[in-house]
């Protein structure tokens, strides 16, 4: 196994640095892809590339999402000759000291996709919290099944020889449905997931970049278009569900 991790960055000048030293404490080469942030931030990211041969910088002309930050990052580090991807928030709300965990899931099981299940403490807001279980639901619905336990954990390992032909086969969402999305469409795919508890929490001054309305409309049409794909592949997917408890 060959990985490298993906930081989408928009805005993080004040956090994305701590997350790529620890990143590269544990080792690992990182790519981070700039959605065409300020000025500022770009600066940041320039001296980040420029004092460490093992970061490298992606810059995006424009800001077109989490979703296409990554998909431009996954894309990127398969042609570099990387087998899987580390994909992480570069706002700090994930604890990279489970990086090794991660890493050990994903050499343990290099033909699945490791990925985050959220621990939370004080620091969620209530309402980001609560508001995940609709999320929650419908990702159970359109995979029948509880295979996929948190779908919008931006912490988890690709593998890159099943996600990147997805992505050029696929139009998948470009902003904060992404994670969802292709979690339910790798699981369709006949992928298999492992999921792993993290520690998540949101630092006082961290940058969100959700829309509230822009966003949630966004994720509710891609449950229905997600549903709407479900029911044509309803019998298979129920057949796999048999098979698996048999």
């Amino acid at each position: 196994m060959k990985c490298c991790a993906v930081v989408p960055v928009y805005n993080h000048e004040h956090a994305v640095g701590a997350v790529v030293a620890a990143l590269r404490a544990h080792g690992l080469p990182v790519l981070m892809v700039d959605d065409g942030s300020r000025a500022e931030c770009a600066a940041v990211l320039d001296r980040l590339a420029a004092a460490d041969a093992g970061v490298t910088l992606l810059r995006r002309a424009q800001n077109g999402g989490k979703g296409a930050a990554v998909s431009d990052g996954l894309c990127a580090v398969l042609a570099a000759g990387y087998t899987h991807a580390l994909q992480i928030d570069a706002d700090g709300q994930h604890d990279t000291a489970d990086v090794p965990r991660f890493l050990a899931a994903a050499r343990a099981t290099p033909d699945r996709a490791i990925i985050g299940c959220p621990l939370y403490d004080a620091s969620v807001p209530k309402g980001r919290l609560y508001g995940r279980y609709a999320t929650h639901v419908w990702v159970w619905i359109n995979t029948l099944s509880f295979r996929i336990a948190d779908s919008m954990c931006g912490f988890r390992v690709y593998p890159l020889d099943v996600v990147v032909p997805l992505l050029r086969r696929t139009r998948i969402g470009r902003r904060m449905d992404f994670d969802v999305e292709v979690l339910v469409r790798l699981d369709w795919a006949g992928l298999r997931i492992c999921n792993l508890p993290t520690r998540v929490r949101y630092p006082e001054d961290g940058v969100s970049h959700f829309r509230p309305l822009a966003d949630n409309l966004a994720i509710s049409w891609m449950h229905t278009r997600l549903f709407f794909g479900m029911l044509p592949r309803m019998p298979r997917l129920l057949l796999r569900h048999f098979r698996s408890a048999a």
